[in-house]
């Protein structure tokens, strides 16, 4: 298979945490910034900011895998084509590695260990500690409320949203027998796979997508899903089986669409980010986001959101489940595109008060089944997504 584009080793930071543990029970804000220009900024031609000599304009947190490492350096490169004035020198936007929980922890399903703020809480860390000005995140990835003191205001164009079925034998999720064994650490996955194919068993299966494809290819299970778009940013679409269609298989919120994360308030790095953010994503993630908040969605909820633009208009489609697929819900909604967020909220809603007034006891059901046992069983995590060799 190719090989991801190897980029210069970015600076690794090991910055602890200190207070993360109940940022959502203390006034975080949902990340709904206007889609339209983020700041009256001054455009580059009001001359470059100086720096001193070897000092970073711009320091970028990320995790450590080579898809989050491959969006870092994607963002770095349209910083620099954005402002080649100020960005354009390889110095000026450092890149700093940020080893996080999740990327640590690959033994357990994130149900188990938490959630989606596994991915991002030693990146808000070192956000708010002034070790980094931006984070940069795969948006599916990002909790719905976000720590006091930062916004999330920039969304990259967004790629194929789409789910990427691999299969060993290249059959079909309906066509694969029962018994058949599927590894994938997401509920909403399991969820529709087993509502559309009963038989099948889904096992736990983490890992950055190399960790993953190495597991497939040992046959511990008989396939797997990955999101199509980060498979297409680091040229490993010859994978794929199958790219499944919203009927076959309703994405994760956000899922496809690269996020940038900076301070409250910060007016350099809005001005940067406001030249990089593209409306249309951003309006669709919004709504998406808006939909997984009135669920008060996380990883241990199955929810899958999409919204697209049309001919102007927003359209949206959205779906809970129980675990085990034997009740879903689902619902759709057009409106205008100034009306994303509360489109997005209604939906949520709508779906809120179909799975009735105890949301816990919906959701609770057929937890995906412990990992089986690969090469990679018991050996040390690099805490980038993969293991030490």
């Amino acid at each position: 298979r190719s090989s991801p584009r190897r980029h210069p080793t970015p600076r690794t930071s090991s910055t602890g945490m200190f207070f993360i543990t109940s940022f959502m029970m203390s006034g975080a804000s949902a990340a709904f910034a206007p889609a339209t220009s983020l700041l009256a900024a001054p455009s580059t031609s009001r001359g470059a900011v100086l720096m001193s000599a070897g000092e970073p304009i711009v320091k970028l947190g990320t995790r450590g895998s080579p898809l989050a490492l491959a969006q870092a350096y994607e963002t770095k490169r349209r910083l620099a084509a954005a402002f080649p004035d100020e960005l354009a020198d390889d110095s000026a936007v450092e890149i700093k590695v940020i080893k996080t929980t999740g990327d640590m922890v690959l033994d357990k399903a994130l149900k188990e260990l938490g959630g989606k703020g596994l991915f991002t809480k030693e990146l808000d860390v070192a956000l708010l500690n002034g070790d980094v000005d931006v984070c940069v995140h795969s948006m599916k990835d990002v909790p719905t409320w976000l720590v006091p003191g930062t916004i999330l205001p920039c969304n990259l164009e967004r790629e194929d949203t789409r789910d990427a079925w691999i299969s060993a034998s290249g059959a079909l999720p309906s066509e694969l027998p029962a018994g058949s064994v599927i590894g994938t650490a997401s509920l909403r996955r399991q969820a529709q796979l087993l509502a559309k194919n009963p038989g099948l068993k889904c096992v736990n299966f983490r890992g950055n997508v190399q960790t993953r494809l190495k597991k497939l290819q040992e046959n511990v299970v008989d396939a797997t899903m990955l999101a199509h778009a980060g498979l297409r940013r680091m040229d490993m679409t010859e994978h794929i089986t199958r790219v499944l269609e919203f009927d076959e298989m309703l994405p994760a919120v956000a899922q496809g669409a690269i996020g940038i994360q900076c301070r409250e308030g910060d007016e350099k790095i809005l001005r940067y980010l406001d030249a990089l953010n593209h409306p249309e994503t951003k309006v669709a993630v919004d709504c998406e986001r808006a939909f997984l908040a009135a669920l008060d969605g996380n990883c241990r909820t199955p929810i899958a959101g999409q919204a697209r633009l049309v001919d102007g208009q927003l359209l949206f489609q959205g779906l809970v489940s129980k675990p085990d697929g034997s009740v879903v819900f689902e619902t759709s909604r057009a409106g205008a595109i100034e009306d994303a967020v509360k489109l997005g909220t209604e939906a949520g809603e709508e779906l809120k008060a179909k799975c009735g007034e105890n949301m816990e006891e919906f959701f609770l059901g057929e937890d995906i089944a412990p990992e089986p046992v690969s090469s990679m069983t018991g050996k040390t995590t690099d805490g980038l997504g993969g293991y030490t060799s």
